[in-house]
């Protein structure tokens, strides 16, 4: 493979997810390169290994699904080559996230994950992520690893809902604050002076 051609994979590799303000999975990077028939599977996965061992892009697993983000140094090469990506090929990624940049981001915008425990046990891990800040995390403990796959799978349809409950529950609460019955004198009983 000439060096040139992989060249310009990583490019587009590092284009693509300097457009987006969220991760890309690996499933998403290469469904769009192979659907424009840019290149095949395996130089794909060649470029996004070698830009990940170039310290260009950064990657995450949850729940098998490898999620890609692009680093300040990926940022920085990008820059200094973008002219090598003709303006066909960024007209194209630019269209493409454009149509599909909702689809994308709720992909990956409600992540669920969980972990076996020492205790025997399961923790999932629950998120809604808006902009790359999380705005709402749940983390339970359950007994099984049926009991977690089903929270995880779950999590995509119940998440908007309970986020909006927990908000909503939260924010119209009454404070309580804890009085001290020593600081806070009690009002004179009338009928005591009559």
């Amino acid at each position: 493979m000439p060096s040139e051609a992989m060249m310009l994979y990583k490019l587009i590799l590092l284009y693509i997810l300097n457009r987006v303000d969220f991760p890309l999975t690996n499933n998403q990077l290469t469904e769009f390169i192979l659907e424009k028939e840019y290149t095949n599977y395996f130089n794909v996965q060649q470029s996004i290994s070698q830009l990940i061992d170039d310290d260009y892009i950064v990657m995450e697993t949850i729940r098998n699904n490898s999620l890609y983000k692009i680093t300040e140094s990926g940022k920085q090469t990008l820059s200094f080559f973008k002219n090598d990506i003709s303006p066909g090929i960024c007209r194209d990624i630019d269209m493409y996230l454009s149509k599909n940049e909702y689809q994308l981001r709720e992909e990956v915008a409600n992540p669920a994950d969980y972990e076996k425990q020492k205790t025997g046990d399961y923790l999932t891990r629950l998120q809604v992520i808006e902009h790359g800040t999380i705005l709402f995390e749940i983390k339970l403990s359950v007994a099984s690893e049926e009991e977690a796959i089903r929270i995880c799978n779950d999590w995509k349809n119940v998440n908007a809902e309970l986020y909006r409950c927990v908000v909503t529950k939260l924010m119209s609460s009454p404070s309580q604050e804890p009085q001290d019955s020593e600081q806070t004198p009690k009002s004179p009983d009338s009928d005591q002076f009559l």
